[in-house]
């Protein structure tokens, strides 16, 4: 199969997040054609091709999210228009899919480098922080570095923010609102606004490739009746970190600038950063031609610890979650040749040390 024709087929099975079985099977079934072992574990696939002390993974998923309003092509049902593959997941993210399936192909085929091990692993619930590689990690054994396929244009990503929810809970005292200035009735909801205005007020060190991050308030709920003065309000704050905020120092921060309590709703995306000496970012550039880039998106790449990483592949990340998602056939292709370039120039810049 070519890699337009390989793509079609994967765009044409839904696989929305935590339903990916049946492009699990269609994926196992193909590397399993090829010569590859495969082993499974719910709906991830993994597989690896060589052997020896030195051992690189490669990452993609498998699910999409849910087809947004607006779309004017078939979601499931990929099409060719004008050299532009149309349907839900082209580009986020089973165009990677697709570059990284054909070179595990070639590989299985001409051989991986001398003393390497090339761990190929596609899994599930990215797109909703499941079931997916965090889970399968201890099954993979040491890993010397990553590669994690995502929309990038092809330019190596080697920064990628991390997300840090907290929920916060102003409390006051409830009255009649016809009473509230001649009893000791306190707003909930009046603190939680200069709260929020604090919030917006609030700067952090910026990050060379991230820039700054900037505390947005998503959700504010309070009040019981429109004529009772409300006693609490809560409101949830939504932080895309960069490399360097700790998480608990940043939410202790918050803490200490707002009236209202502060609580950690969620900090499991942590922000990632890999050095530019590193092997893997030096045959990314070498690969990709482009130099490092940064990441607002969150991805995979935050369950994989101190593993030396980049996020990289064909697409553009803006087209991601939006109707009529595409993906063209010189992306698709440019990225089919990138990975399996990038695989065997970093077992040449590891060896260089």
């Amino acid at each position: 199969m070519t890699a337009a024709e390989l793509l079609q087929a994967l765009v044409a099975i839904p696989s929305v997040s935590g339903d990916e079985g049946r492009i699990a099977d269609t994926v196992s079934g193909w590397a399993e054609g090829w010569g590859a072992r495969v082993q499974r574990q719910g709906h991830n696939v993994w597989f690896s091709v060589g052997s020896g002390p030195r051992r690189l993974l490669i990452n993609s998923h498998l699910d999409t999210v849910k087809p947004c309003a607006g779309w004017t092509y078939e979601p499931h049902a990929p099409v060719w228009r004008e050299d532009r593959l149309y349907g839900l997941g082209s580009n986020d993210a089973k165009g990677c899919v697709t570059g990284m399936l054909l070179a595990a192909r070639t590989l299985l085929t001409e051989g991986a480098p001398t003393g390497a091990e090339v761990v190929f692993a596609f899994t599930a619930e990215e797109e909703t922080g499941g079931q997916g590689l965090g889970t399968l990690l201890p099954k993979l054994g040491p890993l010397d570095a990553a590669i994690v396929g995502e929309p990038t244009s092809l330019k190596p990503c080697t920064a990628q923010r991390g997300m840090l929810l907290l929920r916060c809970t102003a409390h006051g005292k409830s009255a009649h609102v016809a009473h509230a200035h001649a009893t000791e009735a306190v707003n909930a909801i009046h603190l939680a606004a200069t709260d929020i205005a604090v919030l917006a007020e609030l700067r952090f060190p910026s990050h060379p490739l991230l820039g700054e991050a900037r505390a947005q308030v998503t959700q504010v709920s309070g009040g019981l009746a429109r004529n009772q003065v409300p006693d609490r309000c809560e409101f949830f704050v939504d932080l895309r970190t960069t490399p360097g905020m700790e998480h608990a120092m940043v939410a202790r921060q918050v803490a200490g600038a707002l009236k209202s309590e502060v609580k950690v709703h969620s900090e499991r995306y942590l922000p990632k950063a890999t050095s530019a000496e590193q092997p893997i970012v030096r045959a990314a550039v070498a690969a990709s031609g482009a130099q490092p880039v940064g990441s607002s998106t969150a991805s995979d790449w935050a369950f994989l610890g101190d593993i030396p990483a980049v996020k990289v592949g064909p697409g553009d990340t803006l087209r991601s979650h939006l109707a009529d998602e595409f993906i063209t056939r010189a992306e698709l292709e440019a990225g089919a040749a990138f990975y399996t370039q990038l695989v065997r120039g970093y077992f040449e810049e590891a060896a260089r040390g």
